[in-house]
């Protein structure tokens, strides 16, 4: 393609120049169509005065409303009409004058007056006249608003993009899906995606099926209509998605659940409709719909409002899209979502996503993994220890990884250093969960002595309580929301025992516990305290049926379908408000217990923080010693901050 041609300019009708034109052929016939062109309008005094002297040849009565005026030949030379005459707007034969009467019956009634006292020879006539550009205007409002509507509906179907946007409002129907096959090849493979073992297994059994079907088939087995991944967010779902695409060397279409949403009745259908078209002439592909929840939720709920029909419908068309008449085709779905609970048991079913791929946060071994990948474009110093990242970090997603070595990346330039070293890590883990440092919050004296008795008395108690975690780091250094903040490693573990969520409830309290002690006082800063201690007192008593008193009986629906309704009757609910304050108010006498056996110490701990701000684990071990229950440090751990 020459360069002259390829730099030739596009003028497509999305411009408003089109408009102009339009504009000049309304001026135009405003011109043309009006048969007092050039005409001059005049005052009653003008009128009356030519009228007394004879000038008038002929009135024509336009519609009732205004009159044309008509000179003598004889009188048109006369200087007061030359003016008019010699307009170069004015055509030969055309009225000179042009006169708003007002009402008619009166104007005739004053002409014939003048006529018969002047003895005035003139001709009056009337006539009704219409013209194209009346018409026109007739219907401008109309035409306008249709012109309006088509722009904006150009404008809406044109920023959605996307195979089939088009920028056309005729296209709105069709799929939005991105399409990646062999001219858009995505690079993204396994590789690429650290941990997940289980989900990469899966789904690697559907990459192997397109790639050679025969194996399977041979035996039997039919490839698989879909794959559903659920998981928290930030697990890595999309990512996998994208692994697959850049695997299998197929066809692949991508999308979101909110592409099939519009404003307009039967859009979604035709859109799902379309996107099978699409993806069965390029059979084998495979359809990979990312928050399916958006289009997928559970049909019947709230009905009453009647705003889900479109949604519904969309659904519907879905589901027969995905196991109906006539879809034996090498189509294979993948979805993702967080929410599967509200997504409809139809949707769920075998033969529509035949497997449900849970991606669960990454354990120890996989979060290193995940840390290996997201290190290597960055500058490390020889004291970064993944291994200790890894440990350091439970509870994260591979989401939370990236971000974390991204923001010590961030850190590390912010102090203009060389490399990033092992505690740009650790600020960035204090960042991320405990929130900004707030340096120039201002704290009383005072108030900087309770926060520093509330955090000691946290690691007093913990320390002393068998199943309660161990802790990090203790510190007073205002971050985010918080005045202060304990740091603990606690065990990930599977299922936990009576005698663990007491422990961690009492080491909980004990920050309250100090205060009261200590100051025989107490303050609002135990909010986060009291809100996380009064969950797990109910867990335990409504959810996992800890409790003697209630018994081996749960309230909690898997389901959901719990919101609006009381699963236990008034009494019970009395009873259970009892058994959740006596728990709380147990362990909270067992921290002040220990603490009143430990006050020498906690008074120490409290000094020791007020003059360094941050303390570790070993400025403990100095004051407690050993911690009797200590177990191996290499035991998985999870990272948890009580703060005020």
């Amino acid at each position: 393609m020459s360069d002259k041609k390829k730099n030739t300019p596009k003028f497509g009708f999305n411009s408003f120049w089109i408009y102009i034109p339009i504009a000049l052929l309304f001026i135009g016939l405003s011109f043309f169509n009006s048969g007092s062109m050039g005409s001059s309008d005049i005052s009653k005094n003008e009128f009356t005065k030519i009228l007394n002297e004879n000038d008038i040849e002929r009135i024509l009565v336009v519609n009732k409303s205004f009159a044309e005026i008509y000179i003598k030949e004889e009188a048109s030379q006369k200087d007061q009409h030359k003016k008019v005459v010699n307009n170069p707007f004015h055509r030969k034969g055309a009225p000179l004058y042009t006169y708003n009467f007002g009402d008619l019956q009166n104007f005739e009634k004053d002409l014939q007056e003048a006529k018969v006292k002047n003895d005035l020879n003139f001709d009056l006539k009337n006539r009704e006249r219409t013209s194209f550009l009346d018409s026109i205007i007739s219907f401008l409002p109309f035409i306008l608003l249709i012109v309006i509507w088509l722009f904006f509906m150009r404008r809406m179907s044109g920023a959605g993009g996307g195979a089939g946007g088009g920028g056309q409002i005729f296209n709105i129907g069709k799929s939005r899906a991105t399409l990646f096959d062999k001219d858009t090849k995505v690079k993204t493979t396994f590789k690429n995606v650290a941990g997940l073992e289980g989900a990469k297994e899966e789904v690697q059994e559907i990459v192997d099926f397109l790639k050679s079907p025969e194996k399977y088939t041979k035996l039997g087995g039919k490839i698989p209509k879909g794959a559903l991944l659920v998981g928290p967010p930030g697990t890595g779902k999309t990512l996998l998605a994208k692994a697959v695409a850049g695997e299998a060397g197929v066809p692949f279409f991508s999308l979101s659940g909110s592409d099939f949403v519009e404003m307009f009745v039967g859009v979604g259908a035709s859109r799902v409709r379309d996107l099978f078209k699409q993806a069965q002439q390029k059979s084998p592909s495979i359809i990979f719909i990312d928050e399916i929840d958006a289009i997928g939720r559970a049909r019947g709920k709230n009905s009453m409002t009647g705003g889900n029909d479109e949604r519904e419908n969309t659904l519907n068309q879905l589901l027969t899209e995905m196991d109906g008449f006539g879809t034996d085709t090498n189509v294979i779905v993948l979805a993702a979502t967080n929410r599967a609970d509200i997504l409809d048991k139809a949707l769920m079913r075998a033969g529509r996503f035949d497997r449900q791929i849970y991606v669960d946060l990454p354990d120890l071994n996989e979060r290193q993994e995940i840390f290996e990948v997201h290190v290597k474009p960055l500058k490390l110093s020889d004291s970064v220890n993944v291994e200790f990242l890894a440990q350091q970090t439970p509870g994260f997603s591979g989401a939370d990884i990236a971000n974390l070595c991204n923001e010590a990346a961030l850190i590390a330039a912010r102090n203009s250093k060389d490399s990033i070293e092992h505690q740009d890590f650790l600020d960035a883990v204090d960042r991320i969960v405990g929130g900004l440092e707030k340096k120039n919050k201002v704290i009383t004296p005072k108030e900087k002595k309770v926060i520093a008795f509330h955090e000691a008395g946290h690691a007093t108690v913990s320390w002393m309580l068998e199943h309660a975690a161990p802790l990090v780091k203790v510190t007073i250094v205002p971050r985010g929301q918080s005045l202060g903040a304990a740091w603990y490693l606690p065990e990930e573990r599977k299922i936990v025992q009576t005698e663990q969520m007491l422990d961690e409830m009492c080491a909980t309290m004990g920050g309250r516990a100090a205060e009261k002690l200590v100051f025989d006082k107490i303050s609002t800063g135990a909010l986060s305290d009291l809100e996380k201690v009064t969950k797990q007192a109910r867990a335990m008593v409504t959810v996992y049926g800890l409790n003697d008193k209630v018994g081996n009986i749960t309230y909690y629906d898997s389901s959901g379908n719990d919101a609006f309704v009381k699963p236990y009757s008034d009494s019970t609910a009395k009873v259970i408000d009892e058994e959740i304050s006596e728990i709380i108010e147990g362990q909270y006498q067992r921290a002040i217990k220990i603490l009143e056996e430990h006050r020498d110490k906690l008074t120490l701990l409290a000094e020791r923080l007020l003059e360094k701000e941050v303390i570790f684990k070993d400025d403990l071990v100095k004051i407690f010693g050993k911690r009797p229950f200590e177990k191996d440090e290499t035991t998985e751990t999870q990272n948890q901050v009580t703060e005020e």
